[in-house]
């Protein structure tokens, strides 16, 4: 379901993309009605987004934002263990640049002996390293928060699980030669803010979790040149890790003898100490920046709300990852969760992927059927029944329900 995409973007083709004009023009429609269609499902967040629009390269998903771009994912496409890049969800916190392979070069500097400038095609030639992970938005399912919190108002959609190729970013790191006494690595996203006052999108992450064999200079998707709203040229991966640290169109890389202490990372993305909780009027007064995934499991099919024939099975299709145990158990309940049925797991593609699963039920009567799913880790954790709360909207790991009528 990939659709053919040209990544060498030239500026003027870039701005019309990420622009309600350009996007009209390039869907061949006029400005004055850009390519807006109704969803066909109801959304539990409120208008006006409950629409999609279609930006190139993809198809249509539900804006949430259109400069900088942020798209849902439907749910149809997590019917497969792999999102289609024309799927997968769109997060932007500033503007996306123009990029073309020709003008791009990685720079890496900082605290060791050789800062480096490589190309695309230098980072090509380096030894490759592939990975299944799951990309969720820190804030996916905040639209679902009661009380309501600002922020964009994602449903469940802002995730996708890809197969992320390229390099090890360890290998790149040692290419440089890293000093003693170095304590974080930062990396600088090209994409720049429409005002001087906006701090441009700088993460970092600990030495020892750069180091990581698993943590990866990606330049493929599913097989392909990432998409430009993905990433193109090249985005940084950490496996299990929430995508605030996946840092898109990567320009730069730094290496500290200090903890850094830039905006993304010291007010921005924070969530409650071990230990303490968020509560509306009552916020933890201890935090640390988000980091790993928590668990979590849905139903995919059949879509929510729909009509099933009572005294006949059907079967359950759905998902669930966490940020790398590994998914040991799915159970579906039909009472409320007073008892609980196991599952069949699908096909194993490593720990940070989503795990398919499916179970055949039969609705033995006629009604309406309130289904639970919850997932449990090869650590022993599993979600909560109860709906837990932040100030920001993340980490949400409920015990989720599906609506079926059956007739």
């Amino acid at each position: 379901m990939n659709s053919p995409l040209n990544t060498e973007y030239s500026r003027r083709d870039w701005l019309a993309a990420t622009s309600l004009t350009g996007l009209a023009a390039l869907a061949g429609c006029s400005p004055e009605k850009p390519p807006v269609v109704q969803a066909t499902v109801p959304a539990p967040v409120d208008a006006p987004y409950d629409q999609l629009l279609q930006f190139p390269g993809k198809i249509p998903m539900r804006a949430i934002n259109d400069r900088p771009p942020c798209l849902e994912t439907p749910w149809e496409y997590f019917k497969t263990e792999i999102t289609p890049n024309d799927a997968f969800y769109v997060r932007w916190h500033l503007q996306p640049p123009p990029i073309t392979e020709a003008t791009w070069k990685l720079k890496l500097s900082g605290h060791v002996d050789k800062p480096l400038e490589l190309s695309l095609a230098e980072l090509r030639k380096m030894p490759a390293t592939s990975v299944v992970a799951v990309n969720q938005c820190s804030g996916n399912s905040r639209g679902l928060f009661e009380p309501r919190i600002p922020g964009a108002q994602w449903n469940n959609g802002a995730m996708g699980n890809a197969r992320w190729t390229g390099v090890k970013l360890a290998d790149v790191l040692k290419q440089a030669g890293v000093k003693a006494g170095a304590i974080d690595v930062t990396f600088a996203g090209l994409d720049k803010a429409g005002a001087p006052t906006v701090a441009d999108y700088v993460k970092s992450l600990p030495l020892e979790v750069a180091s990581l064999d698993n943590v990866i200079l990606a330049y493929d998707m599913n097989g392909v040149p990432l998409p430009p709203l993905n990433g193109y040229p090249l985005r940084l991966v950490v496996p299990g890790w929430f995508a605030t640290y996946w840092v898109k169109t990567l320009g730069e890389i730094s290496v500290l003898n200090k903890k850094y202490d830039g905006y993304w990372m010291q007010k921005a993305y924070r969530i409650p100490q071990t230990g303490q909780a968020d509560k509306p009027g009552n916020l933890a007064k201890d935090t640390i920046p988000i980091n790993k995934l928590v668990v979590r499991s849905f139903f995919v099919t059949p879509a929510d709300r729909t009509e099933i024939p009572a005294g006949k099975p059907i079967l359950l299709e759905g998902m669930a990852f966490d940020g790398g145990s590994g998914i040991k158990a799915v159970e579906v309940s039909e009472d409320k969760g007073s008892t609980w049925k196991g599952t069949q797991l699908g096909e194993d593609l490593g720990p940070y992927s989503f795990r398919r699963w499916k179970i055949s039920w039969t609705p033995s009567q006629p009604g309406n059927y309130q289904l639970q799913v919850r997932a449990t880790t090869h650590a022993g954790e599993t979600q909560s029944a109860t709906p837990t709360w932040s100030r920001s909207g993340y980490l949400r790991n409920v015990i989720e329900s599906w609506t079926l009528k059956a007739v």
